[in-house]
């Protein structure tokens, strides 16, 4: 079972009977109750205006209100709080009423059995301990909830923010595949590793001769034909980072422009990139 933390029980007992006052008072003087006292239903509302009250205890007989009139005010303003009402036998038709709708918790006669006043009081308390756990773990619970509605409503936008970004960057990669397509010269990029990573379709159809044969993934060194290899040693060991190659004899039908551009110190990447210009004939 959960243990309830305890909090200061406040008692509020109004009766315009100062002897039944002091008489309630040595009752629970063992309790470690923080006990208030009113001689009427005016002082008592006036007392719960500026104190948490847990449980009240109200005489019925009362002038100007009785404790059922009060105990109905009571319901009203802190529906809360535990009430019970002191009274005898001859007056519970006139609290039978209250009890029925509510506004009572318990009804004690008089003269009170001590142990048995005692009893009730510490269940009410434990009964009104229990509702303000449950309001406060119910409100912690949809704080908590209200939280992680916010944490999911900031990890969608950032889901939505991220896609559409995601989506920019793929649609300016196609625009940048499609000029790169499109170039009159043909195009080759070569990693660290001597990898060709990048090829257009003008470089294709300089260095490809089978059908739908592709440059990508293959070794530059294998790929690429003797005199274009002769340029990158060249470039390279120039320390370059922008080499003119001049004018290449590819094949006995082809020439071509050479440029050799270095990668790495204006961009992420490192490499090589190969600018041909094909030379009509």
């Amino acid at each position: 079972m959960t243990e309830i933390p305890q909090i200061s029980r406040i008692i509020l007992l109004v009766d315009d009977e100062i002897n039944i006052i002091n008489a309630l008072k040595r009752t629970l003087r063992c309790d470690n109750y923080t006990i208030l006292t009113a001689n009427s239903g005016e002082e008592g509302l006036a007392l719960l205006a500026m104190h948490e009250v847990g449980v009240i205890i109200a005489d019925q007989r009362m002038p100007h209100m009785t404790g059922v009139e009060f105990l109905r005010k009571v319901k009203t303003l802190y529906p809360k709080t535990l009430r019970i009402v002191l009274s005898g036998y001859t007056e519970l038709e006139s609290v039978t009423s209250a009890i029925n709708e509510g506004a009572i918790y318990k009804f004690l006669t008089k003269p009170w059995d001590d142990d048995l006043l005692r009893d009730n009081i510490r269940n009410a308390f434990q009964h009104y301990e229990m509702e303000q756990e449950n309001l406060r773990l119910t409100l912690e619970l949809q704080s908590t909830n209200d939280e992680l509605s916010m944490l999911n409503q900031n990890l969608e936008q950032k889901v939505v923010d991220k896609t559409r970004e995601i989506m920019h960057s793929i649609n300016l990669l196609q625009i940048s595949q499609e000029i790169l397509e499109h170039l009159p010269i043909g195009i080759i990029g070569i990693d660290e590793h001597n990898m060709i990573v990048a090829s257009n379709r003008r470089a294709e159809a300089l260095f490809c001769r089978a059908p739908n044969a592709c440059l990508l993934g293959l070794i530059a060194g294998e790929a690429l034909p003797e005199a274009l290899l002769q340029l990158l040693q060249k470039a390279y060991s120039s320390n370059f980072a922008q080499y003119d190659g001049g004018i290449v004899a590819l094949n006995e039908s082809v020439s071509t422009h050479v440029l050799i551009s270095a990668m790495g110190d204006t961009s992420q990447s490192k490499g090589t990139i190969i600018a041909l210009s094909p030379l009509k004939n």
